[in-house]
């Protein structure tokens, strides 16, 4: 494959996920990012929780970027299993 071809591909940086049911007062959000860490890793960053209120979050460390954006379209796969919506994309160009 062509390197430059690479440098061109957008990345998926960071999703926001919503998913409301006012009949049974369920109102919550997912977050999903990759993050560089300070030791060269990469960070799939897992935020949830009910809105308006604070949440949880987790961080999954990977070895490169491919593996990092694999966990995360796992992980949007699941929560649009489940009822989620997309609200918010964060898209780059850009390659270490």
């Amino acid at each position: 494959m062509d390197s430059s071809f690479a440098k061109d591909v957008p990345r998926l940086q960071m999703l926001v996920l919503d998913r409301s049911d006012p009949a049974q007062n369920m109102a919550r959000f997912y977050v999903l990012a990759i993050e560089p860490t300070l030791f060269g890793d990469v960070a799939l960053v897992r935020e949830w929780g009910r809105r308006g209120c604070s949440g949880r979050r987790r961080l999954d460390l990977y070895g490169d970027q491919e593996a990092a954006a694999e966990a995360l379209q796992d992980w949007l796969l699941r929560k649009t299993r489940r009822g989620y919506g997309v609200v918010a994309a964060s898209v780059t160009n850009d390659r270490a």
